[in-house]
């Protein structure tokens, strides 16, 4: 009954934010009704998903990882999904466009983490993880001090991601609609806890595996047509790239956007490793039944990115060419109507007129939401099941009240995105989403590489050195340009690049090192002792302990290996 009221109270308030957005789109002149009736039918479609999967969502599991019933192709869709956020679409082809090959930097960084995630992470974060990656770093660690460190380090990553998504959805719903940019960021603020307050992790799904299909078709059509309009030849694209741009020949050339090649290492590092650290992201290999599921969802979602990355390439270049000095796409001053993050959006309309704005600006809004979605449901997730679960609970939660907190949660992070939306309106969302994956790469990544790969990692060495990465990059991104001047108005910066990732990644693993390998208490020489068991279960999963006993006799103690494989059994 009282999930009866929910839905039909969040209903009312979408039909009032369509009112709203209506209202405001007749005052303010809007006209593009073609565009805006297509773009409302798309957002009506992705609710009514809510609606369903909220009927489907009874549990913890249900909504945290989708009852685990995702197949491995459906999970790499929506891993696509999640994954090609505004950063991709929006940023990545404002970046090619003001920057020409710089902006291909952000691709190359965001495809490059894939295979790490895919040969090194995917199965053995699977068998070993259950609804968030604080799971598997804490698996034979303490939970308490591991699971805090996953809330503050989870949290600081949604935010920065959050932002991005904000700024891109309000951008894109202020041009289509001719709102305010400050109603723009509420309204997405508003449908994002929509989606998750009822659908959880089906719904973003599903949402996510729709949006991602529609995204890739409309880049391939987009691309397809730029091509068609230089003969299917690149080198004329680029040529008259060139002629138009007021770089000219620069932006085939890298260092125009870099020129501090430091500044670049440090860049492309953070974006590969911050892939395999991001909470959202990593959360979505546990909406599988097992590791082969796992592992085909990470092989589906790199083909899918990779392709997309190779069409934002030419989508850059080809707004380069049809949308630059164009007045229609331009305000008397020059710059580009709506912000450079809109390029794409205006490339659009000048392939299929209304019809065809009206359809990228719809699927760029769904991409949007659903990422935001899911890195709501990330947040949530660690704070109900981390904290509250695992750490106010000791992992004996009462499951009611852990779903309430999750949906208080996701309450709160809405009202937080849409402050630190308004905050960072100027901001290109590749630079921000960019930012999130050098705190990832800083504080996530170290410890869930070592907790699966190294014997010697103790609790002290985990929570230390992934505390010291976290801080040194939030430290640093602080104290950097972008923020301290650009943001904050400072003259000067304390820290002279955008991105820590080549100095915080190290201090994480050298510090975890040292204080691990100084760590010669009791409770370390156990934790050290469970490896073997971790390494058991990390290939095979919660079954097949006897097989797995087998399968590794050829290692230098197999006796003392069956013994531990016994006692998991035992106690699991």
């Amino acid at each position: 009954m009282r999930n009866n009221i929910l839905r039909q109270f969040l209903c009312l308030i979408a039909f009032g934010l369509f009112g709203v957005a209506v209202a405001q789109t007749t005052q303010s002149g809007g006209k593009n009704w073609t565009a805006i009736i297509m773009f409302f039918v798309f957002v009506a479609a992705t609710i009514a998903i809510t609606f369903w999967a909220s009927n489907k969502t009874k549990s913890a599991s249900d909504f945290y990882t989708a009852g685990g019933g995702i197949s491995g192709f459906q999970n790499g869709l929506a891993i696509a999904g999640d994954y090609l956020s505004s950063a991709s679409f929006l940023g990545l082809s404002a970046l090619v466009f003001a920057s020409g090959f710089d902006g291909l930097i952000y691709a190359f960084g965001f495809f490059i983490g894939w295979p790490v995630i895919l040969l090194l992470m995917a199965e053995r974060f699977r068998n070993l993880g259950r609804f968030t990656f604080a799971d598997v770093t804490a698996f034979r660690l303490q939970q308490t001090p591991i699971r805090i460190l996953a809330v503050f380090s989870t949290l600081t990553i949604v935010l920065l991601y959050l932002i991005a998504q904000m700024v891109g959805a309000g951008k894109l719903i202020e041009l289509l609609f001719g709102l305010n940019y400050n109603i723009a960021v509420f309204i997405v603020g508003i449908l994002m806890m929509i989606y998750v307050l009822l659908g959880g992790m089906l719904a973003t799904t599903w949402v996510q595996m729709i949006k991602a299909v529609l995204i890739l078709i409309g880049a391939t059509f987009m691309s397809i047509v730029v091509l068609y309009w230089v003969g299917f030849n690149l080198e004329t694209l680029f040529v008259k790239a060139t002629e138009v741009h007021p770089k000219g020949i620069e932006i085939m050339v890298p260092g125009l956007k870099y020129p501090n090649p430091i500044d670049t290492i440090s860049l492309g590092i953070g974006l590969m490793f911050g892939t395999a650290g991001l909470p959202h992201i990593l959360m979505r290999f546990f909406t599988v039944k097992d590791a082969k599921e796992a592992r085909k969802s990470a092989l589906y979602a790199t083909g899918f990115i990779g392709y997309f990355y190779l069409l934002m390439f030419i989508i850059g270049f080809g707004a380069i060419v049809y949308i630059m000095n164009q007045p229609s796409y331009s305000t008397p001053e020059g710059a580009i109507i709506g912000g450079a993050n809109m390029v794409a959006i205006h490339l659009s309309h000048a392939i299929g007129g209304n019809i065809f704005l009206g359809f990228m600006s719809a699927v760029t809004f769904a991409t949007l939401v659903a990422v935001v979605a899911g890195l709501t449901l990330s947040g949530a997730s660690a704070i109900s099941h981390d904290f509250y679960a695992n750490v106010i609970k000791k992992g004996k939660p009462v499951m009611k009240t852990e779903l309430l907190v999750s949906r208080f949660t996701t309450a709160a992070l809405g009202v937080i995105a849409i402050l630190l939306g308004l905050l960072f309106e100027q901001q290109n969302v590749a630079f921000l989403v960019g930012l999130a994956f050098s705190i990832a790469a800083s504080a996530n990544f170290p410890l869930l590489f070592l907790s699966m790969y190294w014997k010697g990692l103790t609790t002290k060495g985990a929570v230390v050195g992934g505390a010291a990465g976290l801080i040194t990059a939030v430290v640093m991104i602080l104290f950097g340009p972008e923020v301290w001047i650009n943001v904050l108005g400072h003259e000067k910066a304390l820290f002279p690049y955008n991105n820590p990732a080549l100095f915080s990644i190290p201090i994480a693993f050298i510090v975890t090192f040292i204080v691990s390998s100084m760590d010669k208490s009791k409770a370390a020489t156990e934790e050290k002792s469970k490896f073997i068991s971790q390494y058991v279960r990390s290939h095979v999963g919660g079954e097949g302990i006897s097989e797995a006993v087998q399968q590794y006799r050829q290692v230098n103690h197999p006796e003392f290996l069956e013994e531990q494989a016994k006692q998991y059994a035992e106690t699991n």
